[in-house]
């Protein structure tokens, strides 16, 4: 969870993330946002994060992103 947290800041560091729980539906987040934030988890973390992952249940919190992490690396 830690390096997920590094990643998020990396993009936006006047987020609290261990707060927020609603990036997306509250528009705390925007596309560019998203895109970097996945790209960068692919590469953290070798693994693909598909369309059916972009769902905004997935990256409202740094829990339900690192949730989404989690399974993804279970799945492999």
């Amino acid at each position: 969870m830690e390096k997920i947290l590094e990643i998020l800041k990396s993009i936006r560091d006047d987020i609290d993330y261990e707060k927020e729980d609603k990036l997306i539906d509250d528009g705390v987040l925007d596309s560019f946002d998203i895109v970097s934030i996945v790209g960068e988890l692919c590469d953290e973390y070798d693994i693909t994060i598909t369309v059916d992952d972009m769902e905004p249940e997935n990256f409202n919190s740094a829990k339900a992103i690192h949730d989404l992490v989690e399974r993804l690396l279970d799945e492999m």
